[in-house]
């Protein structure tokens, strides 16, 4: 173990500390206690990690990241009566105007998007593909709602954006197998109808855990579920319906699966190229190639609430870091099922409390230097600490979240500590799996780590302890993992390995016409016409006669 103390040199030709012109003491740098590394060369190795993590999006790219996006709405549901709730997260790309390719109102900004949308602004980016392929997993059975409210975060599962298990999750890299990823939470039930009674019943659960009956719903949602649901029948002869986690899972995929098939079947030009459909566990992970671009997306079929479980109803009584910042209202707008179940739980009836929809309104108030310290710890132990599964990302979250509320507002906002967050959070988890207790932030009575075992808790403890004892050598591993993927993805953009596929606004005609001109067309336009709600449909058999429409007006 590296056990570093830091030697200070004499200065002065006295031996006294006070020698010298003047008494004055030497300025000596601010090193961390523990490693002994100096604080300034940590702050520079964060910024470093962060200036490769976040990578620079052309409008190219952007718009290739908006018609994967356009591809798997379009699939999904019908865009007129469909909304996008997007997480403004890590600032990536220039382009700024694009809000949603779904219809509805979208009053912040997509991930992958370095300023939220005016309000009041309606871009909308409707490819030609998107209106042949439009509904169609709706279509197929009409399991689910026609008017639909997804979630869409930046960062995959895997990057614990939503508390689900790791554990039957396939590894995917950054660089070689997809360069953007991100989570899509799609409610198969959407219960936003305060009229609608609902049993959340928790009897058979552990903590932030509930199955779900359908008994009080009407019989026309009973018998479209049917298939969906574990049946229990009751000594008086009632008979109840759980809605199953695991078979909502499989329709899913099934569903998808057939619905990819057919499209395949008739690619159109500009469309994306499937090429990756893998089910993980409950989560169905698609990498869709566009132009020369590679998107991950974990789609989560979930069930979504409006208001505040009554579980959570203490934390709300609670001082936190966001008081004043943001409203309560936005805080408790709503909350999630997600497929996944505690550690003795039944998998094909417990679902999973989730409050992502509350930690995307959360994640505003947060420190820019302590995200930057987030994402670096994030970097570091998302590899150290994979193997045996104990450690998620999403613990780490939820570390962080409990380390604002307990630090001052002005500490937490220096823009210079972000080497002090960095070994707070480190010295944070190391604290967590040494004493086995990581309590949610939403209910605090639900220890995370609880059924972990001593072996798997303390060697996960020892590698953080060496992690602590030269963070300066992790951070630069760190930096050339980070980079290593962005020369991956380089080198194959420049082999063109997904060019099979024109890009969304290319028709492989004259090459010497500039690829960006449908961008640079449509951010002149949203520049020209704030406020004003623009569309343009790209006709997939003559992508350069693109019509837009500002307004009523047709051009």
């Amino acid at each position: 173990m590296k056990m570093a103390a830091p030697v200070a040199s004499k200065t002065g030709s006295g031996s006294g500390s006070g020698s010298g012109s003047g008494g004055h003491k030497p300025a000596f740098p601010e090193l961390d206690f523990r490693s002994g590394a100096r604080i300034e060369e940590l702050n520079k190795l964060i910024q470093e990690f962060s200036k490769h993590e976040q990578r620079e999006y052309d409008d190219q790219r952007a718009l290739e990241i908006h018609t994967a996006k356009d591809f798997i709405f379009s699939m999904l549901a019908l865009p007129p009566l469909s909304t996008l709730i997007p997480e403004p997260l890590r600032p990536r790309t220039s382009w700024t105007h694009w809000s949603s390719a779904v219809r509805g109102d979208v009053s912040e900004g997509f991930p992958g998007v370095n300023a939220p949308a005016q309000a009041g602004d309606k871009t909308h980016l409707s490819s030609g593909f998107c209106v042949n392929i439009s509904g169609m997993v709706q279509k197929l059975d009409q399991k689910l709602p026609v008017a639909n409210e997804y979630l869409l975060l930046s960062g995959g599962v895997r990057e614990g954006v939503v508390d689900l298990d790791l554990d039957e999750l396939n590894v995917y890299a950054r660089g070689t197998d997809y360069d953007m990823d991100f989570t899509l939470l799609v409610p198969a039930l959407k219960l936003h109808d305060r009229n609608q009674p609902v049993t959340l019943d928790m009897r058979h659960s552990a903590l932030c855990h509930s199955w779900l009956s359908l008994r009080l719903f009407d019989e026309g949602t009973i018998s479209k579920w049917k298939d969906c649901c574990t049946i229990v029948d009751h000594i008086n002869g009632a008979t109840n319906y759980f809605f199953s986690p695991t078979k909502v899972a499989d329709w899913f995929y099934d569903s998808i699966s057939i619905v990819l098939s057919e499209i395949q079947k008739k690619p159109q030009r500009g469309m994306p190229k499937v090429e990756k459909v893998e089910k993980n566990g409950t989560i169905l992970s698609i990498i869709l190639g566009v132009g020369s671009s590679r998107m991950l997306y974990d789609i989560v079929p979930v069930v979504s609430f409006k208001g505040w479980p009554a579980v959570a109803q203490s934390w709300l009584m609670e001082n936190h870091f966001w008081d004043g910042k943001i409203t309560e209202e936005e805080v408790i707008s709503g909350f999630y099922l997600v497929p996944a179940c505690s550690h003795k739980g039944k998998k094909d009836n417990e679902w999973r409390l989730s409050f992502a929809r509350s930690e995307v309104q959360l994640k505003k108030c947060i420190s820019s230097s302590l995200m930057q310290a987030y994402q670096a710890c994030k970097a570091i132990i998302i590899k150290l600490l994979s193997r045996p599964k104990a450690i998620s990302p999403y613990h780490l979250r939820s570390m962080m979240l409990w380390a604002c509320d307990r630090l001052p507002a002005n500490y937490l906002a220096q823009e210079d500590y972000a080497a002090h967050f960095l070994l707070g959070l480190i010295d944070d988890l190391q604290h967590c799996l040494v004493n086995k207790m990581c309590p949610n932030y939403f209910i605090p009575q639900c220890n995370m780590l609880e059924h972990l075992c001593e072996e798997t808790v303390m060697l996960h403890a020892r590698k953080l302890s060496s992690v602590r004892s030269d963070p300066a050598e992790h951070l630069r591993t760190a930096i050339e993992h980070v980079k290593a993927a962005n020369r991956l993805t380089l080198e194959l953009q420049r082999r063109g390995s997904t060019t099979s596929i024109p890009s969304p606004q290319s028709d492989g005609g004259d090459p010497n016409q500039p690829d960006d001109r449908l961008a640079k067309k449509l951010q002149q336009l949203v520049t020209e016409n704030p406020g004003k709600s623009i569309s343009v449909f790209i006709n997939p058999d003559d992508v350069t006669r693109p019509h837009f429409r500002i307004d009523d007006k047709f051009f």
